[in-house]
């Protein structure tokens, strides 16, 4: 068999199945790769134990492409309120946000993976040009003309673009060869869920610790928080051996009971993930462009790395609408485009959280003051706190006004 389509998206995670929508949205003919079999989420009222924070340029995306208002609103939780909290007991420190004082509804919204996919696999049946093609691939070659993507049965899919959607270790990144800087931290990621004792009043927090890493309580409708716990791995060895109930006890002794106490929502769904940073030398190649984890991983501690792939397929999006006459949706100039666009989002985000790992992982007395004087003296500048929170919302350009 052979496809012939303007783009071919590879990856059928949240982030791929966006791009094959946005590129549709556009008028454009997408195949969209995916594996023979697709991940498995949360099964019937399961709370899936992998959450996104997602911002309102990743809602304003979702929205255009009528994904937002598909998710089960019963499952999300707006985020109205976020404290983050430093280590040490002398002078802890203390950062708040909340989305009074940004003037906007809410600071993002707690959305499962799960919901989200179920979202766009619905919009997705109800694209005609968007065609879904099962299979692996084993092959890409590209030149100034077309690329093809050959699969291991044979069959090939020729685009005028391809789009890197397959995570971290993207296939398509290293059939481009481009190199990357890699990084791990020494940590892994327990996510889990939990029934609390006390209202969240839909706000979020997080603590960080030198020698355990960064704890985050994130808010599920109802007394339900999920858990996301950037655990240095020997802890993380120790926290996936524990029962779901231990774990419980310890984060509510790492929280001084801010939720009161917690119970395990499912004792079996506990997971996690290793985490690192990975920074691709190059974000476009010949016909190619890559989003999502495929050209940038960056630790979860901000939570923003779903939001940063969203902001990639918005911006490929509008670099290819906006190609130009006689130009197909591969020129390397409209690429070139989507790749100058994000470098200054990318990089900002990167040097914030690798920065934070960075400062907040060192046990040392002077620099756990200095950390948390700085935390303090954050939350009392208004115009600093309004920056921070304009990048939060995705939009650093604007900032919520005084009055």
């Amino acid at each position: 068999m052979q496809l012939q389509s303007d783009v071919c998206v590879i990856g059928d995670g949240a982030i791929g199945k966006t791009a094959a929508l946005g590129f549709a949205q556009a008028g454009l003919k997408v195949v969209l790769l995916a594996p023979a079999a697709a991940a498995a989420g949360a099964a019937g009222d399961a709370w899936d134990a992998r959450v996104y924070a997602l911002n309102h340029v990743a809602r304003d995306l979702l929205s255009s492409l009528k994904v937002w208002d598909a998710l089960d609103a019963s499952r999300v939780a707006p985020v109205d309120a976020m404290e983050v909290r430093g280590d040490g007991e002398r002078l802890p420190g203390t950062l708040n946000f909340d989305a009074y004082g940004a003037r906007v509804g809410a600071l993002a919204w707690i959305v499962e993976d799960s919901n989200l996919n179920r979202a766009l696999d619905a919009a997705l049946k109800f694209a005609s040009n968007v065609q879904v093609v099962r299979g692996r691939a084993a092959r890409l070659d590209t030149d100034m003309t077309s690329a093809r993507v050959q699969l291991d049965n044979g069959d090939t899919i020729s685009a005028a673009l391809v789009v890197g959607a397959d995570g971290g270790q993207s296939w398509v990144r290293s059939q481009c060869e481009i190199d990357i800087d890699y990084r791990p931290y020494g940590q892994r990621a327990i996510v889990t869920n939990f029934g609390c004792d006390k209202p969240h009043h839909n706000a979020a927090y997080q603590w960080f610790s030198a020698t355990e890493g960064v704890i985050a309580l994130l808010p599920l409708p109802g007394q339900r928080t999920s858990l996301v716990w950037s655990a240095p791995d020997a802890l993380a060895d120790t926290l996936l051996q524990e029962s779901a109930s231990q774990l419980a006890l310890r984060v509510c002794k790492a929280s001084s009971q801010a939720l009161g106490s917690l119970t395990p929502l499912q004792p079996e769904l506990v997971k996690s993930f290793p985490l690192a940073l990975i920074r691709p030398h190059a974000l476009t190649a010949t016909r190619v462009a890559l989003i999502g984890d495929a050209a940038h991983v960056i630790h979860p501690l901000a939570g923003h790395g779903m939001n940063l792939g969203f902001g990639d397929v918005s911006a490929l999006v509008k670099s290819v609408v906006e190609r130009g006459p006689h130009r197909d949706c591969g020129d390397a100039r409209a690429l070139a485009r989507y790749a100058r666009s994000r470098k200054e989002d990318i990089l900002l985000m990167q040097l914030a959280t690798d920065g934070l790992t960075r400062l907040f992982g060192a046990d040392i007395e002077p620099v756990r003051v200095l950390r948390n004087v700085g935390l303090n003296l954050v939350d009392r500048l208004p115009g600093l706190k309004r920056r921070l929170i304009g990048h939060a919302l995705g939009n650093p350009s604007s900032q919520p006004n005084n009055g």
